[in-house]
């Protein structure tokens, strides 16, 4: 399996980006596909999950309200979309595919996860 992710860039606080994780190879449309995010001198932490279906969500509080995740399975793409960034939003965003497919607390954990993609920057100014 192999994860294309797109869409970062430089963009205002405030402002709005849509990032894309493009799958090939696998099942896309079995696996659960999280976001997560690692910026300078951090850990990488969670952002958001969605199950296979789409049917479950889950977001770090950093970003509950202001961010969406959803899936087009016939196109094998997750998307991320940000809204009303903020600098500390600024990060390498990296998309990543649970084989098991079904989304829980667990999800949170980058362990989780079997397939990575190799990251877009994103970065907000104030």
């Amino acid at each position: 399996v192999q994860l294309q992710a797109s869409g970062g860039g430089l963009v205002q606080a405030g402002g709005s980006l849509r990032l894309s994780c493009a799958a090939s190879g696998g099942t896309f449309s079995s696996y659960a596909m999280g976001w997560f995010r690692q910026a300078p001198g951090k850990e990488r932490e969670f952002v958001s999950v969605i199950s296979w279906n789409g049917g479950r969500t889950i977001y770090a509080d950093s970003v509950k309200g202001r961010f969406a995740i959803s899936r087009d399975n016939a196109k094998k793409t997750v998307y991320l979309y940000m809204n009303s960034l903020k600098p500390e939003d600024t990060a390498v965003y990296y998309c990543a595919a649970d084989t098991y497919g079904v989304v829980a607390d667990a999800s949170r954990n980058l362990y989780e996860y079997d397939y990575w993609g190799q990251g877009t920057q994103v970065t907000v100014s104030s």
